[in-house]
């Protein structure tokens, strides 16, 4: 008797470790995305960057089954990745339901920035990578904004996001909302300040509506503030005649990724 139910304890335990590992598999198949090409990846990370920090930035590349890897060691305390999940999908009380597969933009960091608000992309692409669900995955991520896991800059810094194409979503805090856009700009750390505060121009609604339809601003606003919080960011945009040359230097890169996927080519 004892041998019967020593053997039905064992097969009970081989089936629940298959059926785990079968969820895991799942889990991980359905959280994955198709990684961009290695040169285009690196070329996009490095054009969030302005041309004299590329050459010795250290730049980072996506491995779904992972998370971020360092491709180049850089030199100059300069970090470029391309986020797939970013920072801002875990703003709002919006479910987050499903990965998607369309989120792109690069982003730069310096050192303060690699410390505090990097940690987030990286923790947020390997629990992906792990299998952990979209729904569960915000939850922590939240939570560790709340309890001050993820801890502000140290000292004032700078993110660049220059590069001509980011598809991320328009009012995060507020909507799950999503657009393609070329607006290079500069993001500057502001822990803890209001648009109101520093005089910062809250975008309108109407501007918010022009850029989700056309992929730019109607104008170029004064600063304002987003992700307000320990880990705000003050945003300048860059004038429209560097816009236009940013786009002209990368045209080769941008028609590659509209060759990829639909939701990536430019707005025109």
């Amino acid at each position: 008797m004892r041998k019967v139910q020593t053997i039905s304890v064992v097969v009970a335990l081989l089936f629940s470790l298959t059926v785990r590992a079968q969820n895991n598999e799942t889990a991980k198949g359905t959280n994955n995305f198709a990684p961009l090409p290695r040169d285009l990846e690196i070329q996009l990370a490095l054009s969030a960057l302005p041309p004299h920090l590329r050459d010795n930035a250290t730049v980072y590349v996506l491995n779904p089954d992972k998370g971020f890897e360092v491709a180049r060691q850089g030199t100059n305390g300069f970090h470029a990745l391309v986020a797939r999940t970013g920072d801002d999908t875990f703003r709002g009380t919006w479910s987050l339901k499903a990965y998607r597969d369309d989120i792109l933009y690069a982003i730069s960091f310096d050192e303060a920035g690699a410390k505090a608000q990097m940690r987030v992309f990286f923790d947020a692409a390997e629990m992906q990578a792990e299998g952990t669900p979209p729904e569960e995955l915000k939850r922590i991520i939240q939570d560790r904004y709340k309890t001050h896991y993820y801890k502000a800059p140290e000292r004032a810094g700078v993110s660049y996001m220059l590069s001509p194409i980011l598809r991320t979503y328009v009012t995060p805090d507020e909507t799950e909302d999503v657009a393609t856009a070329n607006i290079p700009h500069v993001m500057y750390y502001a822990p803890n300040v209001s648009n109101k505060e520093v005089g910062a121009a809250t975008p309108t609604s109407e501007q918010l509506h022009y850029f989700s339809e056309h992929g730019r601003w109607p104008d170029t606003p004064y600063p304002f503030l987003i992700l307000h919080g320990p880990h705000g960011y003050m945003i300048q945009f860059r004038g429209v005649a560097e816009r236009d040359a940013i786009t002209k230097e990368y045209e080769g890169m941008l028609a590659r990724l509209c060759k990829i996927k639909d939701e990536w080519c430019l707005p025109q």
